[in-house]
């Protein structure tokens, strides 16, 4: 028992670990276009953010319930030493894209860990098919949906506000992306936080701590409040990609990259289905750049972020594998 608990409370710290990483890895998911068009200064937006992101986590389950309940086939099939593995992949790949400044997903990153680990651990028999199948779909269709729907929501304001000067066009949308950041900041914490309460409470399950996988409100604190602090720090590497390599965006293309992301983010929240936050958000950038025209958006940088998107999972599957085999040495 005493071994148990020691490696219980180990997955909840790395679970928490892993949510501060996903916080400051992810803040530019929420404040990147307003802090690149100069809408709000960043430091605010950041405090922002963090405040948001907290109300978000708080709001739902159903998302943790997907990540803890529909990847692996049973919570008996999954031990603690497995979980730590999978949570230790992710988290050395989000460092790893977060140094190289590359905007990665945190959802495809424990999704992949998971996978690595249970695979070398107990086998094929121990993932649940038809429930990963249904997350590497979401994960997937959403950056596409955001670039398709992003560019109609540009061409809609296009078409409202096109006969109206650029400097009214500026002031106007401005004040209005404060609202949309906002939006997107509450949304990504509505989903990206829920992932690691999925996490912290498998391992509660498969521990025999709770008999019914139900997120304990105490986890949901302390997964929330992870996230914000981590959210506080701020990811500004990200920030800089996302903000302004990507496409340049003026206010009315900022606050609609925003107000599309928070839309496609939180219908897969209302859906419990996880969706890579920082993969919406590109696409949102992309699909606004290319209403406005093909060429504006920068490609190449496109087509970076997709290889270590496709790379993600394969890659943390790898990582959770070998974590695995560490973990054994260490824990026996």
């Amino acid at each position: 028992m005493p071994e148990l608990q020691y490696l219980i409370f180990t997955v909840i710290i790395l679970a928490l670990v892993f949510d501060f990483i996903n916080g400051f890895h992810d803040t530019a998911n929420a404040i990147a276009t307003s802090v690149s068009t100069r809408a709000i200064h960043p430091s605010h937006a950041i405090m922002m953010a963090a405040v948001l992101n907290f109300a978000g986590a708080m709001y739902s389950t159903g998302v943790a319930k997907t990540i803890g309940a529909d990847i692996v086939s049973s919570a008996d099939m999954v031990d603690e030493k497995i979980i730590i593995a999978a949570i230790l992949g992710a988290v050395v790949w989000n460092i790893a894209t977060w140094w190289l400044a590359v905007p990665s997903s945190s959802s495809h990153a424990l999704v992949g860990g998971i996978i690595g680990a249970v695979l070398v651990s107990v086998g094929q028999s121990g993932l649940n098919f038809a429930g990963i199948g249904k997350i590497v779909v979401s994960l997937i269709a959403s950056p596409i949906i955001a670039i398709v729907s992003g560019c109609v929501v540009m061409l809609i304001l296009f078409r409202i506000f096109g006969n109206f000067g650029p400097s009214v066009i500026n002031n106007k949308f401005r004040k209005m992306q404060l609202l949309s950041a906002a939006t997107m900041a509450f949304s990504h914490g509505s989903n990206d936080a829920q992932k690691s309460m999925g996490i912290m409470t498998l391992a509660l399950l498969s521990g025999g701590y709770i008999d019914v996988f139900e997120v304990p409100f105490y986890v949901k604190i302390l997964a929330a409040t992870a996230m914000a602090c981590g959210t506080a720090i701020g990811g500004w590497r990200i920030i800089k990609t996302i903000g302004g390599k990507i496409f340049k965006l003026e206010p009315i293309s900022g606050f609609a990259a925003d107000l599309n992301s928070s839309i496609v983010i939180f219908t897969a929240t209302l859906l419990h289905l996880p969706v890579s936050t920082t993969h919406v958000v590109s696409g949102s950038i992309m699909g606004v750049g290319t209403a406005k025209r093909v060429n504006a958006v920068r490609w190449g940088v496109a087509q970076q972020m997709v290889m270590a998107w496709v790379l993600t999972i394969p890659c943390t599957a790898l990582m959770g594998a070998a974590a695995y085999q560490a973990v054994l040495a260490i824990f026996g």
